[in-house]
């Protein structure tokens, strides 16, 4: 491949290592939002519009980095999380959509975003963020995925009867059967990758819940600010440990859709 054909990118390579912080990011949004939300009492609607407001200063210092640097892209995809903790529970029951319907919403806005992102650019692999068209792209249809995450996650644990145990079982079997069609598969790595994307945000919610929800309702009781600065201190640790390098993009060599 000539050297010229590839172009830097401001989101990191793809690794397990990259997995490992996505799903400690995903469960540090839930406990956060629930801490802001419902250990400070500032309801669903206040956390939200705090967190949304977090999400568009992290979001817009990314798009106008020149660079990749490790601690801003996760710092976006941590407001991501808290976002979508606070609006998916917003939605599902203080406007009572219910989880299903507001499952089914999130659902129908985050295959929008992807269609719309493919139709105008030609692919939404992530290996195509290199510029900031792609990255609005990039950071609305995430933002639509962690929210859909949260509300499957609680749509899974609560309704279903199953327990915050149970659910996460569920959506890390859905993630063992992600990364099997990837070994083992020639399905599209930019479908897969976004299906292991979204997995990976409800089994965040439901190990977070886990953690600190009541014994009565079978969490652990952990506190939530205490469980969220745990979670916080692990990630940068992983951030640290796991060496983040700028994903690479082919150019005109890219063929998955």
């Amino acid at each position: 491949m000539d050297a010229t054909q590839v172009r830097p990118s401001k989101v990191p390579e793809v690794t397990l290592g990259f997995w490992i912080i996505k799903i400690i990011a995903t469960t540090l949004g839930e406990t956060g939002g629930d801490a802001v939300s419902m250990t400070m009492q500032l309801g669903y609607a206040v956390s939200s519009i705090i967190f949304i407001a977090i999400f568009l200063v992290a979001a817009s210092a990314q798009i106008t980095a020149k660079a990749f640097h490790p601690f801003l892209y996760w710092a976006v995809i941590v407001a991501t999380t808290t976002a979508g903790t606070t609006m998916a529970d917003f939605a599902d029951r203080s406007l009572g959509i219910g989880y299903a319907g507001g499952a089914s919403i999130l659902f129908a806005l985050l295959m929008t975003s992807l269609l719309v992102w493919y139709l105008t650019l030609g692919s939404v692999s992530v290996t195509t963020v290199t510029s900031r068209k792609v990255e609005l792209f990039y950071w609305t249809t995430i933002l639509f995925s962690q929210t859909l995450g949260t509300a499957l996650g609680d749509w899974m644990a609560d309704t279903n009867g199953i327990g915050y145990e149970g659910g996460a079982l569920v959506f890390g079997a859905g993630l063992a059967l992600v990364a099997a069609a990837y070994f083992y598969t020639n399905i599209s790595r930019a479908l897969l990758f976004w299906a292991a994307f979204i997995l990976t945000r409800p089994l965040g919610a439901t190990l977070g819940d886990l953690l600190d929800k009541p014994l009565a309702d079978g969490g652990l009781e952990i506190g939530r600010f205490y469980a969220t600065a745990v979670l916080a201190a692990l990630m940068i640790a992983c951030i640290l440990l796991f060496k983040q390098n700028a994903g690479r993009h082919p150019g005109a060599t890219e063929q998955n859709p």
